[in-house]
């Protein structure tokens, strides 16, 4: 069986660039740590996750404009990726508090693809 390896970030960095990092799962706020901790890997993690989770609730809000003609089907399924994407941003935002490089499933994949 192997081994799952975490990327290894130094401890001052996490302590420093906590709230930042929290901050990146925050819809459009994912662009302040991208920006503005450019030198912290522990940052750049979480906030490259929490774009690529921006990018799905954008998608999910066009979507949920064609989805809204469906009654009850529609609303249901809209509601479903809603609540989703909630739990993954609060997830993100409580593991980035505990100084966790925690990678969100499926999307944390695509994060790890972003050259930023």
């Amino acid at each position: 069986m192997t081994e799952i390896k975490k990327p290894v970030v130094d401890k001052k960095d996490v302590d420093d660039n906590k709230a930042l990092a929290a901050l990146g799962y925050v819809f459009i706020l994912c662009f302040i740590p991208l920006l503005m901790a450019k030198d912290s890997k522990f940052a750049q993690f979480h906030a490259k996750q929490g774009l690529v989770l921006f990018i799905v609730e954008v998608v999910l809000m066009v979507v949920s404009n064609i989805l809204i003609f469906i009654p009850i089907l529609g609303w249901f399924v809209m509601m479903i990726a809603y609540l989703a994407v909630t739990i993954a941003a609060i997830a993100g935002i409580l593991k980035a508090l505990e100084g966790e490089m925690w990678e969100m499933p499926v999307l944390g994949d695509y994060a790890k693809k972003l050259k930023i």
